[in-house]
Order: structure tokens, then sequence, then C-alpha cells
């Protein structure tokens, strides 16, 4: 069993930045990270495979969110930029222990077998 810990979120101001970190135990294929808002369900945000050949992104993160991983620490990265209120929520990495065919598995929560136990992030107007 792999385990995953987040950290690096925080409060911020609309238009500011964070970047959430990840550490797996463990080696990992894909990693990513979805996020909850109060009172919503869980959303993919990003996810890249280890050899980097998939990087995916939410609409509504493209072009302000930037995913990254250093395989050698078993980690991946979130740099989020020009953050708005509506990116609040608390942020769970994920990560799957081997691959799939379809590149469009990653989208979905149900894919992925390790989870952190999520950071918080809060975005003010």
């Amino acid at each position: 069993q792999v385990q995953l810990v987040e950290s690096g979120g925080g409060l911020v101001q609309a238009g500011g930045s964070l970047r959430l970190s990840c550490a797996a135990s463990g080696r990992t294929y894909a990693m990513g990270w979805f996020r909850q808002a109060p009172g919503k369900e869980r959303e993919f945000v990003s996810a890249m495979t280890r050899s980097g050949g998939t990087t995916l992104y939410a609409d509504s993160v493209k072009g302000r969110f930037f995913i990254s991983r250093d395989n050698a620490e078993n980690s991946v990265f979130l740099q989020m930029n020009n953050l708005k209120p509506e990116d609040t929520a608390v942020y769970y990495c994920a990560a799957t222990p081997t691959g799939t065919f379809y590149s469009s598995n990653y989208y979905y929560a149900r894919n992925y077998d390790y989870w952190g136990q999520g950071t918080q992030v809060t975005v003010s107007s």
C-alpha cells in the first residue's frame, strides 16, 4: 500500500499563487490532483503519467495550473497561479500503481487506488 502525503495548502488572495506537493511512499504510475468544495462532488484537476507522456488538465484550470513530477522522489507538484475564489476546496493527491490503455481513465476518481488526506486551499476575494 502506497501512502500519499500532501502539503502546501493555505489561504491566499485572488490572483495569488500556491504550490501543492505530494510525496508517495512508493513507486506510482499516474499521479494526479482532485478537489472537493463544500457541498460539491470531488472533481478532477490534473494528472500526469510517470513518463510525462500524458498530462491532463480540467478546463477550469488550463493555463493557470501546472503539474510536474519528480520520479526520483516519487513526488508530484501542482503550481497554481492566478487563483480564483472558485478554486477554494480541499485538494487531494491521487495515484495509480499501473497504467491504463485509455488515458481518459485518469479523469475519474474511481480509477485511482491511492489517496492522500487532503490539503485545504482557500482563495479570498
